[in-house]
């Protein structure tokens, strides 16, 4: 049984470019790697890091901590699908009370676009494995880095280019139905 008021019928948008598609999903891929490598420590390995200079996450906080930001920062990354699949313009049914209802174009756009800009703030200084060395790692552990966290720099970016695809497909399909 479900409780939600319906919503008002609206036109849909129409479906996202094949671009638009490719770059939400790409935006997962951005994210992978510098979530991998911090796996990879919690497990033990010094990715990078020399046998002196590897500091293995001993403690159940520290390990929880390194896992919890690998798979939080993968999920903050496949929100981004959600501009280009059916689940970021209705809610799926079977959430409860708010299933079925239609999601306002705003409330995803205001979101989605201040992550980009905050992304992509936060990623324009990832040269930080040459600009300020780090005497625990080798240079091949610095160039590891540096090539796992580069593709970070695309995040913001790629998250932005399907905000707007998004605000313009919807803003196309209001114009219409108000001129309808």
């Amino acid at each position: 049984m479900n409780f939600h008021v319906p919503s008002s019928p609206t036109k849909s948008a129409p479906a996202p470019s094949r671009w638009a598609v490719w770059a939400a999903h790409l935006t997962t891929l951005v994210v992978l790697p510098s979530g991998l490598w911090r796996i990879a420590m919690v497990l033990g390995f010094p990715a990078g890091y020399t046998a002196v200079g590897f500091v293995p996450y001993e403690t159940l906080g520290s390990k929880a901590w390194m896992l919890t930001l690998s798979v939080l920062c993968e999920l903050v990354a496949f929100l981004t699908i959600g501009l280009v699949r059916p689940w970021g313009e209705v809610i799926p049914r079977w959430i409860p009370l708010v299933g079925g209802r239609r999601v306002r174009p705003m409330a995803v756009v205001v979101p989605a676009a201040l992550g980009a800009v905050v992304l992509t703030a936060l990623w324009a200084n990832v040269p930080w494995w040459w600009t300020y060395p780090h005497p625990d790692m080798t240079s091949t552990g610095h160039l590891l880095v540096g090539i796992l966290y580069q593709p970070l720099v695309l995040w913001g970016p790629l998250t932005a280019a399907v905000t707007i695809s998004y605000y313009r497909r919807h803003r196309a399909a209001q114009s219409q139905a108000s001129t309808a």
